[in-house]
């Protein structure tokens, strides 16, 4: 019995070692991405100015990825050079203009 005993302290500790693990990388990623999400605000926060902010954040409640990606561009066409800082509510404005996916417009024509 002492032999079965061991074993089943043993199997138990193995797992507890693997839930500790798991946990602890979960807690890493959480961290990982939270530093990211922080950074990119700040980056945000030096390329845009306040009005331009204000409209991305009123339009991220709409269209969420469209905003995600739209702000990844904004980060490396900064770093890039590309684009002034900040960038002015008038500049953002022309941007998503031109982003903007021209829409087709459909006519039905009965016969």
């Amino acid at each position: 019995m002492e032999a079965e005993d061991y074993e089943l302290e043993e199997i138990k500790r193995r797992r507890m070692a693997e839930i500790q693990r798991r946990l602890l990388e979960r807690e890493r990623s959480r961290q990982a991405e939270e530093r990211a999400r922080v950074e990119r605000q700040v980056l945000l926060t030096r390329i845009l100015s306040p009005e331009a902010r204000s409209r991305l954040t009123n339009l991220r409640m709409v269209r969420p990825e469209f905003v995600e990606q739209l702000e990844t561009q904004l980060i490396q066409a900064a770093q890039a050079g590309r684009i002034s800082a900040p960038l002015s509510d008038e500049e953002l404005r022309e941007i998503l203009q031109r982003l903007q996916s021209p829409k087709r417009e459909i006519k039905i024509r009965r016969v």
